[in-house]
């Protein structure tokens, strides 16, 4: 098959990039290098040195013996995209090109306008280009878990069977996003929906839960293949985020109770997961929604998780509670379906504390480099506006 990732510099679609070129398939790409800008703007850096892309490909090109088919551009230059869609003709789009944080876009006006700009008019081209140049494409849409926010029902995958005044429907299941990026991808979805009922386009929402980890097996030895890996407030998730602060002696930073319950999976398990909703694409006109996690867990019991992997290569760590900065329950239901892709045969590999620990082999020999980031490690950024440091509400939490 011929995919085109757009946001193929990042986390997710440089190693998508790689795991799909080595199961045969022809890749092509293109990005703006803004995630790149996005975190040097908050103070921080990739914890594994990232290459230019010209080393990348280079890189890519000795190790798989092909190039990657790679151009620059921005998803808000209609031209651009709908030139290279029609150029390459895709038989699948993946979408990894917005503002993938919630805090960034929290910071102010400005930051919420720009990645409500970024991302919703983004994906609103790449629908109108694939309708105009290539309405045969499949789009798999990264969304994310967060779109459907804690509610205290169970949570299906997308849509819901309802009744009401002694009338029966199947309707998409409610939206309750929580930062003004979360409602980004809900307005994507709106978005997809109706271009799919209108248009006739496929498309797959990928309902997302955090993704960690620092490689997949076909990333090799070669430093230039490497994803990158944040561990700021903004674009570090939360083991990521645990991972470096292990490393480097600083409190694992719990938000509030520690409470809050989401979906994770492993970089390895996200790649698998995304291949397999590429290799089985929908009917024409067809919009489905794949929650894709390995399981839920606390943040508190990740945080003990990271701890439980960093004893095992040696490591102390202590675990602290901060007041929370962003507007959200610390204790809630939380039971989200997966079995789209367990029907397609994602089988999940490590275990948490099995990957974690394979993330600090990996990350202990850039130390030095993350902890001359220490004080970014505490969050700053605040859901009822401004920016103020959080502090401290326990004492360390005691060994379990």
């Amino acid at each position: 098959m011929k995919v085109f990732i757009a946001g193929i510099d990042g986390y997710l679609g440089w190693a998508l990039a790689q795991y799909l070129t080595a199961r045969g398939h022809e890749v092509a790409g293109m990005d703006r290098f803004l995630r790149r800008q996005w975190v040097e703007e908050v103070g921080s850096y990739s914890a594994i040195p990232v290459y230019s892309m010209e080393e990348r490909l280079l890189a890519f090109r000795q190790r798989y013996g092909t190039p990657l088919n790679f151009r620059e551009g921005d998803l808000l230059d209609y031209e651009f995209i709908r030139g290279f869609l029609a150029d390459f003709q895709p038989d699948a789009i993946v979408h990894l090109g917005e503002v993938p944080s919630a805090p960034y876009s929290m910071i102010d006006q400005a930051h919420a306008a720009f990645t409500q700009q970024n991302n919703v008019v983004g994906s609103l081209n790449v629908l109108w280009a694939m309708k105009e140049v290539c309405p045969d494409a499949h789009l798999v849409k990264l969304g994310t878990m967060g779109e459907y926010g804690t509610p205290n029902i169970d949570i299906p995958e997308g849509f819901f069977e309802i009744e009401y005044r002694g009338r029966k429907d199947v309707l998409p299941f409610p939206r309750q996003a929580n930062s003004f990026y979360h409602l980004t991808k809900v307005h994507d979805s709106n978005n997809t929906v109706f271009a799919c009922k209108t248009w006739g386009l496929a498309a797959t929402d990928i309902m997302q839960g955090v993704v960690f980890g620092t490689q997949i097996d076909e990333m090799g030895d070669d430093p230039r293949l490497l994803s990158r890996l944040d561990f700021d407030q903004c674009f570090g998730t939360a083991i990521n985020r645990f991972a470096c602060q292990a490393v480097i002696g600083h409190p694992l930073t719990l938000y509030g109770a520690g409470g809050q319950t989401r979906g994770f999976l492993p970089m390895r398990d996200s790649m698998q997961c995304l291949t397999l909703a590429i290799e089985n694409p929908p009917a024409p006109g067809e919009y489905r929604v794949f929650n894709q996690f390995e399981e839920c867990y606390t943040i508190e019991a990740l945080a003990y998780k990271v701890r439980e992997a960093a004893e095992a290569v040696g490591l102390e760590t202590e675990i602290y509670h901060y007041d929370n900065p962003r507007t959200e329950s610390d204790h809630h239901y939380y039971n989200p379906d997966r079995q789209h892709l367990i029907d397609l045969g994602y089988q999940p590999t490590h275990d948490v504390v099995a990957e974690v620990r394979i993330m600090l082999q990996d990350l202990l020999p850039h130390k030095e480099r993350i902890y001359a980031k220490y004080d970014i490690l505490v969050p700053d950024i605040r859901w009822n506006g401004g920016r103020h440091r959080s502090h401290r509400i326990d004492e360390a939490v005691p060994s379990a």
